[in-house]
């Protein structure tokens, strides 16, 4: 369990990373072209758009799921039907995106709003929900490398398409457009063949309507759930901008989350690691081997981060090559030591989702980003924008930790998960490393090797204790 655990998000996390690496090492060029307004722009599109990106599967990959467990012999019929309804659905989601964008570019970027508004829109309108489909089939079937090659390869593509559209032809902001353009079209097509040829998962879409419905009726209440992910990262920039908060000063916030992004994908990676492995542990009603995997994984995070965190100056000084931006590390502080959420987050939300409490589920994470959202607009006037990191980790709390509270969580679970513990561990570290940050490196060396020999005992002690369940 744990090698493969590990080996798989080892697989989907260092897919991704190699990009990361070979984006931290274009930073220093790419730094130098970009000015605050270029990131504030950035920023404010992001923000935007994420709001809307939720509703381009309206929650039915929670259905795919659990049809792909549920229905090992007959999903492939449904899947087919969903890629039909959604295929449709994504020209009406286009439409939509493609609106709000025109409405929200901000005043620096007018000159290119008709080709900004193209770019969003372009690999949705044309591909629909094939990339979608096709990943979520080769996680669940515990394929990584079809998912990780893909992500390298395109990853890489997207670093080298930034450094010649900003640093060679000087576009700034339309930099990142065209190349998440055109590796979204690249990722789209790579998709396409094995989804619709090899997998023969084509689109029906003369779809009968009572399953869709039907799939409907444990997809929607999933799409405040996924919302909040957009409340809790986005939304914060979406209410600078509402607030006139110059967007200089978003763009300074915006490259705050620059090693945030690291850590956020490798939550992103192991969620798709640790998802078929909970999910094959509550078939079998062994939670507490469940529980154990969230235990390794919740180390491995405090690790991770809270090493990541107290070279956080170093790493800024480093990586961005502007002395105003490169100041920012101490958000980068919080804004990391906030993705230890992701863990117990995954021990809760998967048990919920796959005896299918979906409608528990918004309330968890829909809830946290109402609480964000209120946060901000209560401080944010009053702090600065500087205060949004702190509202982002109080929120990750509430959202990592309040589904174990749920009655038919301790109905449905006879494990013990520890949710206050880990909770405290978390904020007394991330104290730690706000202090910590500003020490020695011969210090940080110390604490770091400390940290790591703590934490590598634990995780070899839980383990064992998971094969002898």
């Amino acid at each position: 369990m744990l090698k493969k655990l590990f080996s798989h998000t080892a697989i989907y996390g260092l897919a991704p990373q190699v990009t990361k690496v070979a984006s931290f090492f274009s930073l220093p060029l790419i730094t130098s072209e970009l000015t605050d307004i270029d990131y504030g722009v950035a920023g404010v599109l992001t923000a935007y758009t994420s709001a809307l990106s939720v509703f381009s599967m309206i929650g039915l990959r929670v259905v795919l799921v659990n049809s792909f467990f549920k229905s090992p012999n007959f999903y492939k019929w449904g899947w087919r039907q969903i890629y039909g309804f959604l295929s449709l659905w994504n020209i009406i989601y286009s439409f939509l995106l493609a609106t709000l964008i025109y409405f929200i570019v901000p005043e620096e970027a007018f000159n290119n709003r008709y080709l900004i508004v193209f770019l969003n829109i372009g690999p949705i309108l044309f591909f629909g929900p094939t990339s979608n489909l096709c990943s979520t089939y080769y996680q669940l079937k515990q394929m990584p490398l079809q998912i990780a090659i893909r992500t390298i390869i395109l990853g890489v593509l997207s670093v080298g398409l930034n450094i010649l559209f900003i640093v060679h032809y000087k576009l700034g902001y339309m930099g990142w457009f065209w190349s998440s353009f055109i590796v979204g079209v690249l990722r789209n097509l790579s998709y396409f063949f094995p989804l619709n040829y090899i997998l023969k998962l084509t689109p029906i879409f003369n779809f009968k309507w009572r399953y869709i419905r039907s799939a409907l009726k444990i997809s929607l209440p999933m799409v405040p759930h996924y919302y909040s992910s957009y409340l809790l990262e986005s939304s914060d920039k979406l209410i600078m901008d509402v607030m006139k908060v110059p967007t200089a000063n978003i763009g300074r916030y915006n490259i705050a989350y620059t090693v945030g992004k690291f850590t956020n994908s490798l939550g992103t990676a192991s969620g798709l690691a640790v998802g078929p492995l909970l999910n094959g542990y509550y078939k079998k009603n062994d939670d507490k081997s469940a529980a154990g995997l969230i235990f390794i994984l919740q180390i491995s995070f405090l690790i991770i981060t809270f090493i990541l965190s107290i070279w956080m100056k170093e790493l800024f000084g480093l990586l961005i090559k502007n002395v105003e931006l490169a100041s920012m590390y101490y958000l980068g502080v919080i804004i990391v030591m906030a993705y230890n959420y992701r863990p117990m987050y995954f021990g809760a939300n998967a048990k919920l989702m796959y005896i299918e409490k979906t409608n528990l589920l918004w309330r968890v994470t829909f809830g946290a980003g109402i609480i964000n959202l209120l946060l901000n607009i209560c401080f944010i006037p009053i702090f600065g924008f500087e205060v949004a990191a702190y509202t982002t980790f109080v929120s990750y709390m509430v959202m990592g930790y309040s589904g174990y509270y749920f009655k038919v969580f301790s109905d449905n679970s006879d494990a013990k998960f520890y949710p206050m513990f880990w909770l405290f561990l978390t904020i007394i570290l991330t104290v730690f490393a706000k202090i910590t940050v500003e020490f020695e490196q011969e210090y940080k060396i110390f604490i770091s090797l400390i940290t790591l020999g703590i934490g590598t005992l634990f995780i070899y002690k839980i383990n064992n204790k998971i094969h002898a369940i």
